[in-house]
């Protein structure tokens, strides 16, 4: 460990402020809680699940959370209630204080917290965290905290065996498996423009590719200030719906899938609809959505497709109407992204853990473990599956349709996972792989076959020394 934490002072040697207060103004934390009703059911049903909070030793604790976003506490009176959180404070009086970072300096704040001795206590685990940041040193494993084939893991252990341990050793603690990017849309636009129902051929299993081509085109006039597409990930969430990555694990090794013909299948896609003018221009505006908003013209019918994590419905009604439009009367929908016509008929959405990493350091690491119990539980147990859809519909408006396409995405991103390891690790490779995704499309963009001349070798090289420092973190 202390050749990992060298190695890690080396990198933030010219980070030169220590950092771990707050990035931006104080907000005033609102204290919002559930019915009686549902606490109640809540408390009685935990009871019988977590352990007793008299005889555990984590009761009473506080865990230092380091993030750029707080998942946990409500500073809006339009917000819903995270039953994990709130059952972590009922339960057994403990809280989460927030050590606030910013997305781009959240690595470099860490370290310096890490090797000034100040470790918080536990971080969201993700693509982006996983494998370089555990080679480094960063997090530790959690095998002496957490038993995955015990009742209340079940059906984790191969997720996190296959694409997060190192070593033999799982490097996150699981609370689910969620869908990334999903096919956001006005369902008035949609019909307006003639076009089927995007949810309506999925479950008609008509949803593919050639489908969705077909009405970006029909749909995008840029003389009309008109795009069928936007936002930073729609290229990245059609190649994840081929049902591969450029970077792939497999038996403990990383390898290149370059070659895959699939890939060159989606990529020849991405390049015609960009030939075609049907994403937004960002590289001449900023490299920005329109009006730097996710999901900015869905509503006024000037974007047709946003591909999007569902986060971008749970905002204020208010928001939420001005956006994407009236979700109330039905006409914010979304569906899974289109599969490949050609393909093996599996619908695919890139999957991302939903859970943590205990950082290198952390004071109060069975506290955060008890604290996953209490967000584990939360997606298992009916009675609070039940009350979080009903703060889904209650507070953020979403109709019925909308929850039963939620469960179909979560569903058929647990069944095939799709886990997208490029982001995550060391800077060299993430950027070619980048480059590599995003060259089809863009003001002067190149074909696949372009592309992988351009940057196969870079990417195998890189990916060797991947595997390189994976197995000497193994050793040291």
């Amino acid at each position: 460990m202390a050749k990992k934490l060298f190695a890690l002072a080396l990198v933030v040697l010219m980070v030169f402020t220590l950092v771990g207060c707050g990035k931006s103004n104080k907000r005033e934390i609102i204290k919002l809680t559930l019915s009686t009703e549902d606490s109640e059911a809540i408390l009685a049903a935990a009871g019988i699940t977590l352990p007793d909070a008299e005889t555990t030793l984590a009761s009473g604790s506080t865990i230092k959370w380091h993030s750029w976003y707080d998942d946990f506490h409500n500073y809006s009176e339009d917000e819903i209630v995270n039953t994990g959180y709130w059952t972590f404070q009922e339960k057994y009086g403990c809280e989460i204080e927030w050590i606030e970072t910013t997305y781009g300096s959240r690595f470099d704040d860490l370290a310096n917290l890490v090797l000034g001795g100040t470790s918080p206590d536990f971080t969201s685990c993700s693509v982006t965290t996983f494998p370089y940041q555990c080679i480094k040193g960063m997090f530790q494993p959690v095998t002496d905290y957490i038993d995955y084939t015990d009742a209340l893991w079940a059906g984790s252990k191969d997720f996190v065996d296959n694409y997060f341990s190192m070593g033999g050793e799982p490097y996150i603690i699981l609370v689910d498996v969620k869908a990334t990017n999903v096919v956001a849309y006005n369902r008035r636009v949609v019909e307006e423009w003639g076009f089927d129902d995007p949810a309506e051929l999925y479950y008609n299993d008509e949803w593919t590719w050639d489908i969705f081509y077909e009405m970006c085109v029909d749909f995008s006039d840029g003389d009309e200030d008109r795009y069928a597409l936007d936002g930073w990930y729609w290229q990245q969430a059609l190649v994840d719906s081929a049902g591969t990555t450029i970077i792939e694990i497999e038996d403990g090794q990383f390898k290149s899938n370059i070659d895959d013909p699939v890939l060159e299948a989606v990529q020849t896609l991405i390049y015609d609809l960009n030939k075609n003018e049907t994403n937004y221009p960002m590289w001449s505006k900023g490299y920005t959505p329109r009006n730097d908003t996710v999901g900015a013209g869905i509503k006024e019918g000037l974007c047709l497709f946003y591909l999007v994590e569902k986060w971008g419905f749970t905002d204020t009604v208010e928001t939420i109407n001005s956006i994407w439009g009236d979700i109330e009367a039905g006409e914010v929908m979304f569906a899974p992204l289109p599969r490949n016509a050609d393909g093996d008929g599996t619908y695919y959405l890139a999957s991302q853990p939903v859970g943590y990493h205990i950082i290198t350091g952390a004071e109060n690491a069975e506290a955060v473990v008890l604290f996953s119990m209490c967000e584990r539980f939360k997606i298992l147990d009916p009675t609070v599956i039940s009350i979080d859809i009903k703060q889904l519909k209650e507070t953020y408006k979403w109709t019925d349709e909308m929850l039963e396409m939620n469960d179909v995405c979560y569903k058929l991103a647990a069944a095939n996972p799709i886990v997208n390891f490029a982001s995550g690790c060391q800077p060299n490779l993430s950027t070619a792989v980048s480059n590599c995704i995003g060259g089809t499309a863009g003001n002067n963009p190149s074909s696949w076959a372009q592309l992988k001349e351009q940057y196969k070798e870079t990417i195998d090289y890189y990916v060797e020394e991947l595997n390189s420092l994976f197995q000497e973190s193994l050793t040291e």
